[in-house]
Order: structure tokens, then sequence, then C-alpha cells
């Protein structure tokens, strides 16, 4: 065990992964410690979404994790209701049916390529800080970080340590999971469906094994009880009209979904992210996908801090501007769920009926498809930033992968970079009418403007504001 980092990261996990590899890259000393001895087979995220992918293809992961997945272009919730994502305004207008481990694996490859240091075995049992740092007790040693980030899921020892309320409900108990085989699977990539006193979900691993989430609204029961095959079997049967040949099952388990989150993701030295600072009803599949997206906007931020190259206040941004995308988050994955589980024929009959119809609304379906998928979501003085193509050929997003602010503009922009060149890569545009436009790291707009206002945009956002990349 080591005595001394930069940044120790609780928890390895996606979000924690992404993490690791986004401060290795900027050169920054980086420990994961993961209390898990070996991997685990429990995966619950089977999506990726599109702004995720953007940020994955941000870092050169995406192609790679497309390649094995199955996409998607409409995500179907209930009855005939489903959000056409082929609608999106991005390289990747769809959902991407890919296990969770598929994107651990490809983030913990990253991770460890740009010199991360992953620690298993590491459980942290103690926490406390001062004004120069953070200390963490892992077994009989201390580690000491310059900060600590929480990436430890819903039962995180970093937030109950730091003292930080963790307020919500569940919203639904007894879900009962399941790994099996069928012999007549689904047509689709997925199948799911709710029928008022239950819901069935089906989604494939991709080695001939599948998920199903199943609820039954008339047998709740505690996460201890155990699940059979015929308590899977009833409720896919009712709500999907079949049981798709189940023939046996390698895991069985029940949990509940609670709607929860910290109202603070920072306390001093120490960062929540993902599950350990919001959790909520996997409808829409947005859990995994807004933890990576946490990191993604913190990790920059920090690296800027840790070598002392960050505006006064950067940190304070990544709670100002990720805290209202998980209130967000909870909001319409909540009502995704609520209207899932209406009761009543009468009560699903108009949820069709004026779901269907406005879902039907070209406005209505781009602002749906935006929400659920993060394309639509922007910070308020920070929008996200289209892919754009770039003049020689590559695009905006390939040219994010150094890790660095990147400036769309013509080649008369680079006398404005003299003296950040190592933290400014100039791209210019192949269509001369795109504005001039500054990009932060995790792929959202600093600037865009004028030509004789860059140079003022540059002090404000880049004089300090992030680390050289690494040689």
């Amino acid at each position: 065990m080591i005595e001394r980092t930069t940044v120790a990261i609780v928890g390895a996990g996606p979000a924690g992964l992404l993490l690791a590899g986004d401060l290795a890259t900027a050169g920054v000393d980086v420990t994961v410690l993961e209390r898990r001895g070996d991997e685990s087979n429990l995966t619950r995220a089977f999506g990726v979404h599109a702004r995720t992918l953007e940020h994955l293809d941000a870092r050169g992961l995406a192609d790679e994790l497309v390649a094995g997945g199955a996409p998607i272009q409409a995500l179907r919730l209930f009855d005939h209701l489903q959000i056409d994502l082929s609608v999106l305004p991005s390289r990747f207008p769809y959902l991407l049916i890919t296990p969770q481990y598929n994107v651990e694996r490809a983030l913990e490859r990253r991770a460890r390529a740009t010199g991360a240091r992953i620690v298993r075995g590491a459980a942290v049992t103690g926490l406390r800080q001062d004004a120069g740092g953070v200390d963490l007790t892992v077994g009989g040693s201390t580690v000491r970080a310059d900060y600590a980030v929480g990436a430890d899921g819903v039962h995180s020892f970093v937030r109950e340590a730091l003292g930080l309320p963790f307020p919500g409900r569940s919203v639904l108990s007894s879900i009962m999971l399941a790994d099996v085989r069928l012999t007549d699977p689904p047509a689709d990539v997925l199948a799911v469906n709710a029928v008022g006193d239950g819901f069935a979900f089906i989604a494939p691993f991709g080695d001939g094994w599948y998920r199903i989430f199943a609820w039954d609204r008339t047998k709740q029961l505690p996460d201890t009880a155990p699940v059979t095959l015929d308590d899977i079997r009833a409720v896919t049967r009712r709500a999907l009209g079949t049981d798709h040949g189940l023939t046996e099952a390698r895991w069985l388990s029940r949990f509940h979904s609670d709607e929860r989150q910290a109202p603070h993701y920072r306390a001093g030295r120490v960062f929540l992210a993902g599950d350990a600072a919001h959790v909520h009803s996997p409808a829409g599949g947005q859990g995994m996908n807004t933890g990576l997206q946490d990191t993604a906007n913190l990790g920059w931020k920090l690296a800027a801090t840790v070598l002392d190259r960050a505006p006064a206040g950067l940190l304070d941004t990544y709670e100002r501007e990720r805290h209202p995308v998980g209130r967000l988050v909870l909001r319409s994955s909540g009502t995704i769920i609520r209207m899932a589980m209406i009761r009543s024929r009468a009560g699903r009959f108009t949820r069709n009926t004026i779901g269907g119809a406005a879902l039907h609304l070209p406005p209505v379906a781009r602002k749906v498809a935006g929400t659920i998928s993060g394309i639509g979501i922007d910070y308020p003085d920070a929008p996200r930033a289209a892919d754009v193509a770039l003049l020689g050929g590559g695009r905006l997003y390939e040219a994010l992968r150094a890790g660095a602010y990147v400036l769309v503009a013509p080649e008369s922009a680079r006398p404005a970079l003299a003296g950040r060149e190592d933290r400014v890569t100039l791209a210019p545009p192949a269509d001369p009418a795109t504005p001039w436009t500054l990009v932060r790291p995790d792929a959202h707009v600093a600037w865009r403007g004028r030509p004789d206002a860059l140079p003022a945009a540059l002090d404000r956002a880049v004089r300090n504001a992030m680390p050289a990349r690494r040689s």
C-alpha cells in the first residue's frame, strides 16, 4: 500500500475509472482504492447513452464499445410508447446496449495505460481531512492525498464519513434480478413492458446469457428473500406475454431502488461522484451515464488545480454544474417509473394516449430524447459542444483526446495562442463559416464569439485553468 498520492479515488466503478484515466493523462499522480478483491459479476447498467458515448469518443474508446454492442434508435418504455433517439444531433443517435463491465474494462485499460495506480482489496475504513490534504485509512495503513473523490456507490463510505446526508426515499422494492438462458430470445435487442402490477426488462450480455429485471406488485418481499425461476417466469409472462423460453439461471437476487441526492458534492478537499452523490430508479438507463458525466466534468478541473494552474473557484463549478443535472435525472427517471407503475387500465390508457400524442410532436420528441440521452443537457454558461469536421480530416472530439482546450478557428488565430500552445489545441474547421469557439476539455463551450474577443476569452478561461498536456 502506498503512503502518498496526489488524488485518491475510492471506488473502481465506471465513474472512478474514467476520472483516474483523465487525471493520469494530465500527469497527475492518482491512486484508485477498490474494496473488492476482484471484478464483480453484478451488472445493473446495460445502456450507454449518446452523451456518454461522446465523452468516451473524446477519450478514444467509443468506437471499440460500439463495435461490440448493439445500438437501438428507439427506447421503448411501456406498451407502445417509445422515445425516438434517431433525432439526436450526435454521431451516436442511439442507445448502445452493452453490459457495464465492458465499459469498465475499457476505462480500466486506459487508466492503467496512462499511469493510474489501481489497488484492489483496499477497503477504506477511515477518512480525515485538514487544510493540507486528506488521510484515508486502508487496513493498517494511512494514505495521504491532496484530494479525494468518493466514487464508491450508493452505500458510500466517503459520503458517510463526511457526515453528508442522503435524503430521499425508496421508490421500488423487491426488484428481482436474474442472469438466464433463453431458448426463444426476444426479436428486439431489448424487451421491456409494464402492465400495472408488474414489469419486466430483458437485455443481452452478448454471450448467450440475458439479464432480466422483474417486479411484481403483488409479491413484495425483503431484499434477502430468495428468488426462483418460477417467480421470474410469472412476471415476465404477465408483462411480455412470454417468458422467452427461460430455462436456467446462473444468478438470482433482489434489490430495491431509491431516489436520493446528497445536498453537496464537495466538502473541503473531498468530492462525491456517481451513485455516491445521487441514485435513482433504473428507468431510462441514466445511472451509470450520469456518473461518467460527473467525472468528465470534475477531472480536468481537479487536474488544473493540483498542478497549480486553476483560477480561484474552478473546483466549485463542479457542484454548481453537476448538482442540477443530478436533480434533473432524479425527476426524469422518477417520472418514467411512476408512469410505468400506473395500475388502473383507464390510467394506462390515458398515459398511452396523451404520452403517445406528445411524443409525436417534434419539439417534445427532441426535448425528451435530449434529456434522456444527455445530449440536451447544457450548463448555464457552457453549452454542449457539437462535434464538427476539421480541416484536412478529423473531428473536434478527436482533437479533444489530448485532454486540453480546443480552439476551433482558422490558422489566423494561432498568434493569439502564444505562450498557451501546451494548453490549447488549434483545430481549424472544415467549414470556414464555423464561429470561433473555445471548447473545454469536457466538450462544453467555454466561449464563442468575434475574433477580436478571443484574447480576453483565453485570459479568462485558459491562462491558469488547464495543465499542460503530457509529452
